[in-house]
């Protein structure tokens, strides 16, 4: 039997009322998910539970602090990047503690809900996340080659035991999206997280609300 190089991974979608927490992937040299939007999350570390993976990796990339993630959803992408087979849990939290802060994986931004798939995704992701807000638990296997998605093989579990599946398989190209959400008011006088005031001090634009910090120089 070949080796098989598997990744497992968890994905957060940070909430708080009307909004979704995003990171844009627009900092790291070589990225292979340069300019997509996504949720926060990444590999899992030794001996760690998806639940203890998810805190840490949301810590690590916004400063906040999950409690009582929910597991809405696990996904396995075969050969997802040329490289690796991965598989990924998916959590919502819509409970969290801390100041949120600049990430070195991307850019982050709250974006309304119903604009979430104006954004610059992976294909597939336009198909999952509705499911994540839906009342029932899906396992599911996505397909991609060279970046392209093909389709999708599902099952959904709802809370009544009823078992659902379903398949898509992709027709064609998706058009580039033309929602940009704008980060910073072009005065630099509040905050592009929360709308909070600002104060400067260092190169460093600090908002006096939600505790967002960034440096001046940033777009």
């Amino acid at each position: 039997m070949a080796d098989l190089n598997l990744k497992l991974a968890t994905l957060c979608y940070v909430q708080r009322p009307g909004q979704t927490l995003m990171l844009h992937r627009v900092k790291r040299a070589n990225d292979y998910h340069e300019g997509k939007w996504n949720g926060l999350g990444g590999k899992f570390e030794p001996g760690e539970s998806p639940e203890e993976c998810v805190v840490r990796e949301v810590y690590e990339e916004s400063g906040l602090v999950c409690t009582q993630p929910a597991l809405r959803g696990q996904i396995t992408f075969p050969n997802f990047d040329g490289e690796s087979d991965w598989y990924v849990w998916l959590f919502l939290a819509s409970r969290w503690t801390g100041q949120l802060r600049d990430s070195e994986e991307g850019r982050l931004a709250w974006i309304d809900n119903d604009r979430l798939l104006d954004l610059n995704l992976w294909p597939g992701d336009r198909m999952f996340i509705p499911w994540m807000f839906e009342d029932r638990f899906f396992s599911a296997k996505f397909l991609y080659a060279d970046g392209d998605f093909l389709g999708y093989d599902v099952t959904f579990y709802g809370p009544d035991g009823r078992i659902e599946r379903q398949s898509y398989q992709h027709a064609g190209a998706v058009p580039a999206p033309d929602f940009v959400p704008v980060y910073q008011p072009a005065d630099d006088t509040s905050c592009w997280l929360c709308g909070g005031p600002v104060s400067k001090r260092h190169c460093k634009i600090i908002c006096q609300q939600c505790g967002f910090t960034r440096d001046c120089s940033d777009p």
